[in-house]
């Protein structure tokens, strides 16, 4: 797969807006603070590919970008905790509108702040996933704050906490410094190949 090949196609405000699935898609979900759009970037060698802001919980729509024969879906980020109500109401609405549709689900990365435990909203999504049966896969972000003998500590213990099996890929990243962004194309390449 081309990872230098990808475009921005368009982006949604309400689930009910998203047009059908008509090629298979891989989807970032993930807590606001995250570094989703970090990373989305990092994997595609585009600096503004996924808008980066210094304030989490700005990507408030769920964005599509189309890469060959894949569509990759960026949703809002979630449990930020300074946005009104309502905001939070329509982000939840957007992700579970989302996954409740039927969609030609390829995969789903979600993120998780390496340096702490998953917290409820992460435990959430994972159960979630894993009720759905929806593929997934754990992308631990941040990585580059911590020495290599402490991610291998911290992706053990979420391990452990959620439960995963040796089936679901964790994959250990910075978009910072570059790690583990080949472990994730490859991850990524192999379910495009197999779809």
């Amino acid at each position: 797969m081309n990872f230098n090949n990808v475009r921005y196609e368009r982006s949604f405000g309400t689930s009910s807006q998203l047009p059908p699935s008509t090629m298979p898609e891989i989807s970032f979900a993930g807590r606001s603070n995250v570094g989703k759009s970090s990373l989305i970037n990092r994997l595609f060698n585009r600096k503004a590919l996924a808008k980066v802001s210094g304030t989490p919980g700005k990507t408030s729509t769920i964005n599509f970008f189309e890469a060959g024969d894949v569509r990759f879906v960026d949703l809002p980020g979630y449990g930020y905790a300074k946005v009104s109500k309502s905001e939070k109401g329509r982000w939840s609405e957007l992700i579970e509108g989302y996954f409740n549709q039927d969609r030609d689900f390829l995969l789903v990365l979600s993120l998780i702040d390496i340096r702490h435990p998953a917290q409820p909203l992460d435990e959430s999504m994972i159960a979630f996933l894993q009720d759905a049966e929806l593929p997934f896969a754990v992308v631990l972000t941040k990585a580059d704050k911590l020495t290599p003998n402490k991610q291998r500590q911290q992706k053990a213990a979420i391990t452990r906490q959620l439960d995963l099996g040796p089936d679901v890929p964790i994959v250990v990243t910075s978009s910072e410094k570059g790690i583990g962004i080949d472990e994730l194309r490859k991850l990524v390449s192999a379910e495009v190949r197999n779809a």
